[in-house]
């Protein structure tokens, strides 16, 4: 049965907007009350709803453990994307949350070395599992991330990776963009080979977040350094639209990504029809 919260809307205010990247922006948001409008697990999304203009499913980007507002870093790409784009500090949005299951951080995660892939916009679902992490610093292993950009411009998030998560303990973080540009002096190429120059350790739990071609080149390869299926996470989110069940447009085979996702290993995914 759903819960109450999955159909009925919060209301929220947006207190600050900060520009990622040229098509990136990442919106704090709290309730009317000025406290944060719901908890959540890493890797679940919320619906934000515009009334008059749309809805669309969003990652949660910020860790449960931020107490004070919750944050979504946004890319600009269709009418309700816009709105927020052109919204101002201080106007109102509807949400609708949290929906899906989230990555496994207190069961299958804790313990473990984790190794972070992800491209694009792809880094805003694992962003909020990072910094739980962080976080729960002692709770988990060594932190590798190996994040990828079409540009460097286009580094979702770059002067925190810079300025906070490269200065943690036994965490690393390896960034490329695929072609070179005066001012970058980091790594070139794609992120999928660039997993295979960083040649991660076999023992290490994956969650990875990106476009198509990006997760199944990644997969490949980590598959020929010995990884298995049960130690990739990936989150589908992009499938999702009414987040309820009742829409059908995440089915995949028994499965609704909204809700037995959007978070599956992949092993989970192989016993699905192959539609990712």
């Amino acid at each position: 049965m759903e819960t109450k919260e999955s159909f009925i809307p919060y209301v929220g205010k947006i207190i600050d907007i900060r520009q990622e990247t040229p098509d990136v922006k990442t919106f704090s948001v709290v309730g009317l009350d000025g406290k944060k409008l719901f908890e959540h697990i890493p890797g679940q999304c919320a619906m934000l709803i515009v009334p008059g203009v749309g809805e669309s499913m969003i990652s949660i980007t910020s860790s449960p453990t931020l107490t004070t507002h919750m944050e979504f870093s946004i890319k600009k790409c269709g009418h309700v994307t816009e709105w927020l784009h052109n919204a101002e500090v201080g106007q109102t949005i509807c949400l609708r949350g949290p929906i899906g299951n989230g990555f496994p951080v207190d069961t299958k995660l804790k313990g473990k070395d984790i190794l972070v892939i992800a491209g694009g916009i792809g880094i805003a679902p694992v962003h909020s599992v990072v910094n739980y992490m962080m976080d729960h610093r002692a709770d988990y292993g060594k932190i590798q991330v190996i994040y990828g950009s079409r540009s460097m411009a286009d580094l979702v998030r770059l002067d925190e990776m810079k300025n906070v998560w490269m200065k943690q303990p036994n965490c690393s973080i390896d960034l490329t963009i695929d072609r070179a540009e005066d001012g970058w002096d980091g790594h070139v190429g794609f992120v999928p080979p660039f997993v295979t120059e960083c040649n991660p350790d076999p023992s290490m739990t994956v969650i990875m977040c990106g476009p198509p071609i990006l997760i199944h080149l990644s997969l490949d390869a980590l598959k020929k350094l010995g990884f298995k299926d049960e130690q990739v996470f990936t989150t589908m989110e992009m499938r999702m639209k009414c987040g309820i069940g009742k829409c059908g447009r995440c089915n995949i085979g028994d499965k609704f990504v909204c809700k037995d996702g959007p978070v599956f290993s992949f092993d989970q995914l192989g016993e699905l029809p192959p539609e990712y």
